[in-house]
């Protein structure tokens, strides 16, 4: 069916498109005058995104801001703080409340059945392009609607503060416990170290190991001086066995020079007085009793001198064994010293770690108590909702001319269904495409054309064999319905 064909019909139904399109109007315009009046109050919000000074952390930093706000649009619907909200204005004691419930089944729970009443008329959106929430709420009263508004902009504040001091002083709870258990593992560990200390005598620095050493790093230097002393006293001693005359001390003794030079006059004088006088003359005699004299004393002074350096070799290694004793026993002390020192070490450490492990208990804990404490919030409301004067639903203008809109599609459907259960032949143009028959010329009024002047067309167009036959007539496009020839 073409346009002009379903314009046609609308022409030959008109009465009964006029009809519905006009009920549906009048039924549109008095819905809205008798439907209850509803009054809408908002409430705006402005949440703030930066680090919180207290937790030190920033919302931004966990989820994007579009996220987040959906997150807030979602807890301000939720059923957490519509319970606030019957709270704080006691609706549970609300009589007609309470009858609606009854009326409705009294079915669940009364508090939950509340709350999803109150959340049916409540509408939440997040700005798009800044971080801020419109609360609005929709009753018959209008001061009901503005205290609804207020009071979930309220209950969802507070209840932001409770989502972020409830966790933490459940978080402060725990730390508490966990920092008393590191106490008693710390107070444990700080015993057993001064046990320790006690029983072996040292402390935990190194002081006394540091002392124990330069000892025994006297007494190594020492052992070295000695052990040289040994070694040169013996080779003297060597030395004054195997030739005492020429032995080094023999050579440097005062006493020794002093003899060997009176030696050596009296064998000086002895030669010249042999040259003047004979073997038996009393000076050569006294002369030679004096050389004999003398070389005993020399002979005599030089086993003194081999006797000290035997001696002097003994009392050599005498001290060396003694420092080496010494030496040993200080080297055992001292290692005695750093077995328990390593013991020591190994309980300190335990103490550093427990005292590690509380004080970081610690710092949570007071951070806990700090966020525990913390009544502040990052939502500011930016506008209180206000009684509203005029009401929101329903709108007379919008709904007449949606009621207008509305019947024209229903008297549309209506009148072609209409026509396609009882179809009817309006044109020529029905007749070949409906009947497959040519029509060869058919008889109309001639108003036809001025009733009808968005159907006049050229009937050569259509209808060419009928220009032929009847040149220099003007001819109607079409007849009549049930007039066609």
């Amino acid at each position: 069916m073409s346009f002009s064909d379903f314009l046609r019909v609308i022409q030959a139904r008109w009465k009964l498109a006029a009809a519905i399109v006009i009920t549906m109007t009048a039924v549109a315009l008095v819905g809205s005058l008798v439907w209850p009046k509803k009054y809408t109050a908002k409430s705006v919000l402005m949440i703030d995104l930066k680090v919180d000074p207290v937790a030190g952390t920033s919302a931004i930093g966990v989820m994007p801001s579009a996220a987040y706000l959906a997150t807030q649009v979602d807890i301000i619907e939720s059923n957490h703080v519509a319970q606030k909200v019957i709270q704080n204005l006691q609706l549970d004691a609300n009589e007609a409340m309470r009858a609606e419930w009854e009326k409705a089944g009294a079915k669940g729970d009364y508090q939950a059945w509340l709350a999803q009443r109150l959340l049916k008329n409540l509408k939440v959106e997040a700005a798009r392009e800044s971080n801020v929430v419109e609360i609005s709420y929709e009753s018959i009263d209008p001061k009901f609607a503005a205290a609804l508004a207020n009071n979930f902009a309220k209950s969802y504040i507070d209840a932001t503060v409770q989502f972020k001091t409830t966790p933490a002083k459940q978080y402060s709870d725990f730390f508490e416990a966990r920092a008393n258990l590191a106490r008693q593992k710390l107070e444990a560990a700080q015993n057993r170290l001064a046990e320790a200390q006690r029983l072996k005598g040292i402390v935990v620095t190194d002081e006394k190991l540091d002392a124990e050493t330069v000892k025994l790093n006297d007494l190594s230097a020492q052992l070295t001086a000695s052990r040289g002393a040994v070694a040169d006293a013996s080779s003297r001693k060597a030395q004054a066995l195997q030739n005492s005359d020429a032995s080094p001390d023999a050579m440097s003794n005062s006493l020794l020079l002093s003899l060997r030079g009176d030696l050596s006059r009296a064998e000086a004088k002895l030669d010249e007085s042999l040259e003047r006088y004979g073997d038996n003359h009393p000076s050569i005699i006294e002369l030679r009793a004096t050389i004999s004299s003398i070389k005993e004393k020399i002979r005599r002074e030089t086993g003194r001198v081999g006797s000290s350096l035997s001696a002097n070799s003994q009392i050599s290694q005498s001290k060396e064994a003694a420092l080496q004793s010494a030496y040993n026993e200080q080297r055992d002390k001292l290692l005695k010293l750093k077995q328990d020192r390593n013991e020591l070490l190994v309980i300190e450490r335990e103490v550093s770690a427990a005292q590690r492990v509380f004080d970081a208990i610690q710092a949570r804990q007071s951070q806990m108590n700090l966020e525990g404490s913390n009544n502040q919030n990052n939502v500011v409301i930016l506008n209180s909702a206000s009684e509203p004067t005029s009401p929101s639903s329903p709108r007379i203008g919008i709904n007449t001319l949606l009621g207008a809109v509305l019947g024209l599609i229903v008297a549309a459907f209506t009148t072609m269904a209409i026509e396609l259960s009882d179809r009817r032949i309006r044109s020529t143009s029905d007749v070949v495409n409906l009947l497959q028959i040519p029509v060869i010329g058919y008889l109309s009024s001639h108003t036809d054309n001025t009733q009808r002047p968005w159907l006049k067309k050229p009937a050569a167009l259509l209808y060419p064999m009928d220009q032929i036959g009847h040149s220099g007539r003007d001819l109607p496009t079409q007849g009549t319905a049930g007039r066609l020839h």
